[in-house]
């Protein structure tokens, strides 16, 4: 991914999208209270340090960014999750090449952030839960190792769970089976199952 040291580097690598860019933020900039800065090479839109817009360009569309979207009402309907199940607050609004950049529109949703801003509302980002089912192979593997069980018990609670889903997640049984030999190891020397990648 090439790095860009300003605004108005990023906006100029984009030919295809230059005017687009440029009127989006020409539209945002009229507003006095917004700083503009840089961040993950891209440009963002904040107030008393706070992220609430950002522009993104890409090979299909470019993109306004609601950091705290899912706040807004979006009546046109043109806001989107960009990962559904993931992302919780973010919300960003897609202009294709054909698409026509509605001024006022956007002030429309620039102006209901900054009014949520004003009021200090903020989406409530929910934790992700950390309850989880022992499938029965892994209990019944507990249950006859005392050993393993007191392994799997000192481990976080999200290794737990990781080595839970391991198992669940396998639709046969000789897979379950083959798992399970796998991790009785790890579990016992106190590694998480994906502790190599960390």
């Amino acid at each position: 991914m090439k790095k860009y040291t300003s605004v108005e580097s990023y906006i100029s690598s984009f030919p295809q999208w230059e005017d687009k860019l440029r009127l989006l933020r020409s539209i945002i900039l009229k507003n006095p209270d917004f700083e503009e800065g840089f961040k993950w090479s891209l440009p963002v839109y904040m107030i008393d340090g706070k992220n609430l817009l950002g522009l993104g360009a890409f090979k299909t569309h470019i993109s306004l960014w609601f950091f705290q979207g899912a706040l807004l009402k979006d009546e046109a309907n043109v806001l989107v999750n960009v990962q559904e199940g993931k992302t919780q607050a973010m919300r960003h609004w897609k202009f294709m090449d054909s698409d026509t950049v509605s001024e006022s529109l956007i002030q429309t949703y620039i102006d209901e952030t900054l009014a949520y801003k004003k009021a200090g509302k903020t989406v409530l980002m929910k934790k992700k839960s950390t309850e989880f089912i022992i499938p029965d192979e892994l209990k019944s593997a507990l249950d006859t190792n005392t050993s393993l069980k007191t392994a799997f018990e000192a481990l976080s609670n999200y290794k737990q769970k990781e080595y839970a889903e391991h198992i669940a997640t396998a639709k046969r049984a000789a897979t379950k089976e083959s798992r399970l030999k796998k991790i009785v190891p790890m579990i016992l020397e106190g590694k998480g199952l994906n502790d190599k990648y960390r």
